[in-house]
């Protein structure tokens, strides 16, 4: 088999595979209604990855598949060279021509999702000191719940009162600490 035979079949199948994946992805596993990637999901851009956060593998399909088109095309246009057209020369520089090009897709793909996977719940360190309002009465050593506002949006969560005291719908209170998920509030 030709050297160029194969760069052309590694380009064939890594383009038809990202073109399958964009125009199949939602189809077959993508969900419309989810929107993130949770590190190995089962979403497209998943993958293997050291670390339990949001974002793109340099093993995922997508870095893998752009390796392999970016082998394939720089291979055969290194083919059509004279000086580079022998295996044992552009074999090398291919192989070196996908990493560039995985690693630019990959670093781009990681810039992305970075700006578009920010967390829109609050971060719960810095609600301790702030005003919320109780918009559900918390009974007498019962759980009632607040809303607050944070980088402004309003966000809702179940609270009690400190020491225990009945607090009325309407109420200012602020946020004295949380523990797991459950906000200890007093009346300001």
């Amino acid at each position: 088999m030709s050297a160029f035979l194969v760069y052309l079949i590694c380009f064939g199948v890594g383009l038809l595979f990202t073109i399958g994946t964009a125009l199949f992805g939602h189809i077959f596993g993508g969900n419309g209604h989810d929107g993130h990637v949770d590190g190995s999901g089962g979403h497209a851009e998943a993958g293997v990855d050291a670390s339990d956060m949001p974002g793109v593998s340099a093993l995922s399909p997508t870095v893998i598949a752009s390796f392999v088109t970016a082998f394939g095309g720089i291979g055969m246009i290194l083919n059509q060279i004279p000086a580079t057209k022998p295996p044992f020369i552009s074999g090398p520089l291919s192989v070196l021509g996908g990493f560039v090009i995985a690693g630019s897709v990959l670093g781009l793909l990681r810039q992305l999702f970075k700006r578009t996977q920010s967390s829109s719940e609050s971060r719960v360190g810095t609600l301790v000191g702030l005003t919320a309002t109780i918009i559900t009465p918390i009974p007498e050593n019962g759980v009632g719940e607040i809303a607050y506002i944070q980088a402004g949006t309003r966000y809702t969560a179940p609270a009690r009162e400190e020491n225990g005291a009945p607090v009325a719908s309407g109420k200012p209170v602020q946020i004295t600490r949380i523990v797991a998920s459950q906000f200890y509030v007093k009346a300001v």
